[in-house]
C-alpha cells in the first residue's frame, strides 16, 4: 500500500468539483461541492448519534437504504438542521443534481454543515448546479474539500493504493471539521471514494467496523454535531472480484480504508478551531480493547489536559485523573505515563506515582506542534489512540460570535 495524490478522484471514475453558489456571503470562500462516478456505486455511510439530526441527514439514510448511490453533493455555511422545511431543501439539492447529470435523485447523498437552526435557501444551489457539474474534474478534489470546510484552516485530502484481488485499487477521501468535533457515530463531514469492487453489505460491515478505531476516537471540543456523517462510494472500476465475504480482499479493502480515516482524523484533530498542537493518546497494556478506547478518548477530551498542553505543562496529574473517572476496569497503580514528540521523551509517571522529572525537557517535549500522550496500564494486550487537540484563547474567541 502507498500514498498517493488525488484524493476523492484518485480511484478511477470519480469526478469532483466546487464552487461558491451564495450561501455563504464571502464571495472568494467555494461553498458547494459535488463528488460523482461514471458509475453506480456501492455505498454506506454512518451517522451521528445526535438526538437532533440534520435533514440531509434523513433524506441521505432513506437513499442508501438500497445500498447504492452514484453522487455527493454538500454545501457550507448552513447545517439545514432544525429547519421546518429541511427535508424538502435537501430532497430538490439532489434534485438539483439529478437535472444536471442525468442521475436519479435517490442517487444522490446530500450533506450540509454550518450554522444550525438558520432556513436555507436552495436557490442559490439550484441556480449554481450547472457551472458545478461543468467544473467537475478528475482534479477537482482540492475543490470540493476546500467547499465543505466552515471554520477549517487547512484542507482535508487523502488517498491511497493497494491490492485487492490481484489488481491495484484506490481509496480517497476528504473531510472537513474544526469545532463541534466529539462523533459518535457516527461537525464532521467525511466523503470517501474507491475504485475497488466490494458489495455493499460488506462495505457497510467495513466503515461500521472503522469508525470504532478512527472517527469515533476524535475530540476537539466535547460537542456532538448534529451533522456528522461519513459517506463512502465504491465503483468497482479497478476490476477485482467483488469482495463480498470476509478474507484476504477484504482485509486489504479494510486495511486501506483504515490508511484514510487515521490520517483523515489526524488532520481533524490538527485543525481543531484555535488549536496550536495535535494531541495523540496511545493506551497500551490494557485488558480489553473497549477499555483502551475509554481511557484514551477520556484523556483526550479532559479540558484540564487540553489546557495543560496548550501551555506546555507536564501536569501529568491530571491525565491520571482522567483515567480514575473514565469507568474503565484499570488498576490505577500500575499505570504508567510518558509524554513524548520530535523533542524527546519524558516519563513522569510509573505505577500509578509521580517520578523525578526535568521540567526544562519536559517544556521542550510539549512546546513542539505534536505530541503523544503515552499510557501503559500494565495489565492486558489491548491498546487503543484517540485524537484531539489542545484547548486555547482562540477556541472561545472564535465560537463566541459564529452566529454573528
Amino acid at each position: 500500500m502507498k500514498q498517493v495524490s488525488g484524493g476523492v478522484c484518485a480511484p478511477k471514475g470519480f469526478t469532483a468539483a466546487g464552487v461558491h453558489c451564495g450561501v455563504r456571503k464571502n464571495r472568494t470562500k467555494r461553498d458547494l461541492a459535488l463528488i460523482v462516478s461514471e458509475e453506480p456505486c456501492a455505498a454506506a455511510a454512518v451517522y451521528t448519534q445526535n438526538l437532533v439530526k440534520g435533514a440531509p441527514l434523513i433524506v441521505t439514510r432513506a437513499h442508501l437504504e438500497n445500498g447504492f448511490a452514484q453522487a455527493i453533493v454538500c454545501n457550507s455555511g448552513n447545517a439545514n438542521t432544525c429547519n421546518a422545511d429541511g427535508e424538502q431543501v435537501a430532497a430538490r439539492m439532489c434534485e438539483a443534481v439529478a437535472r444536471e447529470t442525468g442521475l436519479d435523485p435517490a442517487d444522490v447523498v446530500v450533506a450540509s454543515t454550518g450554522v444550525i437552526g438558520q432556513p436555507l435557501d436552495p436557490a442559490p444551489i439550484e441556480a449554481a448546479m450547472p457551472a458545478l457539474v461543468a467544473a467537475l474534474s478528475r482534479d477537482g478534489s482540492g475543490d470540493a474539500a476546500e467547499a465543505i470546510m466552515t471554520t477549517d484552516v487547512a484542507k482535508k485530502e487523502v488517498a491511497v493504493a493497494f491490492e485487492a484481488g490481484g489488481r491495484i485499487c484506490t481509496l480517497g477521501g476528504v473531510a472537513k471539521g474544526s469545532g463541534m468535533i466529539h462523533p459518535n457515530m457516527a461537525t464532521m463531514l467525511v466523503f470517501l471514494t474507491t475504485d475497488a469492487a466490494i458489495s455493499p453489505d460488506m462495505l457497510r460491515l467495513a466503515l461500521a467496523n472503522d469508525v470504532k478505531d478512527s472517527f469515533n476516537m476524535i475530540s476537539i471540543d466535547g460537542d456532538t454535531s448534529t451533522n456528522d456523517m461519513v459517506a463512502i462510494l465504491a465503483n468497482g472500476l479497478a476490476g477485482n472480484p467483488v469482495i463480498d465475504a470476509p478474507g484476504s480482499d477484504y482485509a486489504a479493502f479494510a486495511e486501506a480504508l483504515a490508511c484514510v480515516t487515521r490520517r483523515l482524523c489526524r488532520a481533524i484533530a490538527k485543525d481543531g478551531e484555535g488549536a496550536g498542537r495535535l494531541l495523540t493518546c496511545r493506551v497500551s497494556g490494557a485488558r480489553s480493547a473497549a477499555d483502551a478506547r475509554t481511557i484514551a478518548k477520556a484523556v483526550i477530551c479532559s479540558s484540564l489536559v487540553k489546557t495543560a498542553m496548550a501551555g506546555a505543562d507536564a501536569n501529568w496529574g491530571r491525565v491520571l485523573c482522567a483515567v480514575g473517572y473514565c469507568g474503565a476496569a484499570v488498576d490505577v497503580n500500575g499505570v504508567a505515563v510518558r509524554f513524548s514528540s520530535a523533542a524527546g521523551t519524558v516519563a513522569v509517571c510509573e505505577n500509578g506515582h509521580g517520578v523525578p522529572f526535568s521540567e526544562e525537557t519536559a517544556k521542550a517535549v510539549l512546546s513542539a506542534d505534536e505530541i503523544d500522550i503515552l499510557l501503559d496500564l500494565a495489565a492486558g494486550d489491548a491498546c487503543a489512540e484517540a485524537w484531539g487537540c489542545d484547548l486555547t484563547c482562540e477556541y472561545v474567541k472564535i465560537n463566541s460570535d459564529y452566529r454573528t
